[in-house]
């Protein structure tokens, strides 16, 4: 019989030790990245997320499901590290399209996440930790 890991037993390291590429190159980080990741931590710091936050509507789900994106409580660690590699790479293209299409993505996807803390909504299984890692590249950022 498998057992499920207690979120709160989990080792708070045991995150930092994954292989999370899309921190170890800090050097691309787009400035909207970074400003993202300031908000997000200091919305966190401040408020808790006891405040409601908005749920993602259907404009934006359609803008994931437009890229064969799934929602973020679905994502694993490692998908959502190639995802934000490839926003990232696409912020720093030299297309003005492909950038604005990029922070339109990564903004949805700190939306999500807002809603999932404000919601304390936390998906069970190592399959759906996605979220975990959006979550320490914006701490990250916001360093």
């Amino acid at each position: 019989m498998m057992q499920t890991l207690n979120r709160k037993s989990v080792d708070p390291n045991y995150y930092d030790t994954l292989s999370m590429a899309s921190l170890i190159a800090k050097v691309h980080v787009p400035e909207k990245h970074k400003q993202l990741a300031i908000n997000y931590t200091v919305m966190k710091r401040i408020f808790g997320f006891s405040a409601v936050a908005a749920k993602i509507t259907n404009y934006e789900l359609a803008i994931l499901k437009k890229r064969n994106l799934q929602p973020l409580e679905n994502l694993t660690i490692r998908q959502m590290n190639q995802e934000i590699e490839l926003i990232k790479n696409w912020a720093n293209s030299k297309e003005p399209l492909l950038t604005d299409y990029a922070d339109k993505l990564f903004e949805i996807r700190v939306k999500e996440l807002k809603y999932l803390k404000a919601c304390n909504y936390f998906p069970q299984g190592e399959l759906a930790d996605g979220y975990l890692a959006l979550e320490k590249y914006l701490e990250y950022l916001a360093k």
